[in-house]
């Protein structure tokens, strides 16, 4: 009885005992959040901001050049003499993952590999623009390609994919995209021909005008004396 005495509390009480527990450590947890973000915003502790984007997945035709597409962004200011790219590409199936093109400060093309001679750079540090030119695709090109950016203290964060698909002809978005574009571009060509033919028109038109009232008070004059 005298356990029992010492342990059981009222059942009010308990219940303001589960009420008040919490309290403090919600209080600690928001002091640990407030903490740790000042940290942050001083610079105690790292933060990661490169942030790649790429265009995901591109088609192109065997044989003609591709721009692999990719942009990124960073918390931290640009700095050309520390800024890196690294492009890899992992093809089909189980073949290992080999170096495509490096950048810092200057383009490094690879010296040997399958992409030797075929990656060239296209990109603008400056505008955040890491983007390469792959020449002459083949099929063993099939396959995945990694953009990764390194802006320190940024460097930490995802690498960009690009899936490349090679085929034998351009598929039928592409053919009717190319189509519309040149039907809009031939279009375009016709009303500006009909708009200059309609301002040419208008100018003769008024132009027969003016010189009909002008010969009109000359024929007037011509014979005062005819009745």
């Amino acid at each position: 009885m005298l356990f029992r005495g010492l342990v059981g509390t009222p059942q009010g009480s308990g219940q303001l005992g589960r009420l008040r527990t919490p309290f403090p450590m919600c209080v600690t947890r928001f002091y640990l959040l407030v903490l740790l973000s000042g940290l942050a915003t001083s610079g105690v502790l790292p933060v990661s901001g490169m942030r790649v984007y790429t265009s995901g997945e591109v088609e192109a035709v065997n044989g003609t050049d591709v721009r692999l597409k990719c942009t990124f962004q960073s918390s931290s200011p640009i700095t050309p003499a520390m800024i890196t790219v690294s492009w890899s590409f992992r093809p089909l199936g189980h073949g290992h993952e080999e170096s495509v093109f490096y950048y810092h400060e200057r383009p490094y093309p690879p010296t040997d590999g399958r992409f030797h001679k075929r990656a060239t750079w296209a990109g603008d540090i400056m505008g955040r623009d890491a983007s390469i030119v792959v020449r002459e695709v083949k099929f063993t090109y099939n396959g995945t390609f990694s953009c990764q950016v390194k802006n320190p203290p940024d460097v930490h964060g995802n690498a960009g994919e690009v899936k490349l698909n090679v085929v034998t002809t351009a598929s039928f978005s592409e053919i009717v995209i190319l189509a519309a574009a040149i039907g809009g571009a031939i279009m375009l060509m016709v009303i500006f021909l009909v708009i200059i033919m309609s301002i040419r028109r208008c100018r003769y038109k008024r132009q027969e005008e003016e010189e009909g009232v002008e010969e009109l008070p000359r024929r007037e004059r011509k014979d005062p004396t005819v009745w």
